[in-house]
């Protein structure tokens, strides 16, 4: 693996995961020319989400690590609207029903509830004055450990259980996980142990 680039980006919210755009700007736009050339997503992350993502110019990552089949670990961090019971928890954890397939099976930690008024900082900003109508409605923050990487699929799975995902982050694939230090639309290449960690997947 060592001959192949291998790089660490904490995505921004509102850039696409492509190569290039005409209407948005794209990760690659964070990069120099030189890397932006050779470099391209591993998978990709939906635009109003940000965190972990990796790029490289090893063209069989993205088949090793990130198709549904192979079953490796993607943790997400997020905020949502609604409530959250032992109930939910069981159905997101056992997997969930929705149009089109079943979730395999999840880990779900719920890390604190809250009012909504209080992650206003959060909300997108189409939505701020929807939200704002119930300040004191309920809301909550959690990580959810899903290994498959369907379209929308930890979205999904929220509102099958009626939350409504406003904030999502992505933490982590199999046992890498994004750098604290790195803010978004910063990078990094990956070190030998994490590279180690990639091959493990």
């Amino acid at each position: 693996m060592n001959d192949k680039l291998y790089y660490m980006f904490n995505k921004p919210q509102n850039c696409v995961t492509a190569k290039r755009d005409a209407v948005h700007r794209t990760v690659m736009d964070y990069f120099p020319a030189d890397l932006s050339e050779r470099l391209h997503p591993v998978g990709r992350l939906d635009k109003d989400t940000c965190g972990l993502l990796l790029l490289t110019d090893d063209g069989d990552l993205d088949f090793r690590i990130m198709q549904p089949d192979r079953h490796v670990s993607k943790t997400y961090f997020f905020y949502a609207i609604g409530t959250m019971d032992d109930k939910k928890i069981r159905s997101l954890e056992k997997g969930i029903s929705m149009v089109g397939f079943t979730s395999r099976p999840a880990s779900f930690r719920l890390i604190r509830n809250y009012r909504i008024s209080q992650l206003e900082e959060f909300f997108p900003s189409e939505r701020r004055e929807r939200y704002l109508k119930n300040p004191d409605g309920p809301a909550f923050a959690a990580e959810l450990t899903i290994h498959e990487g369907k379209k929308h699929e930890v979205k999904r799975m929220l509102e099958a259980v009626h939350c409504k995902i406003f904030y999502l982050k992505r933490i982590s694939i199999g046992g890498l996980s994004l750098d604290d230090s790195l803010a978004e639309g910063q990078y990094r290449p990956l070190d030998d142990y994490e590279l180690q960690l990639l091959e493990k997947n």
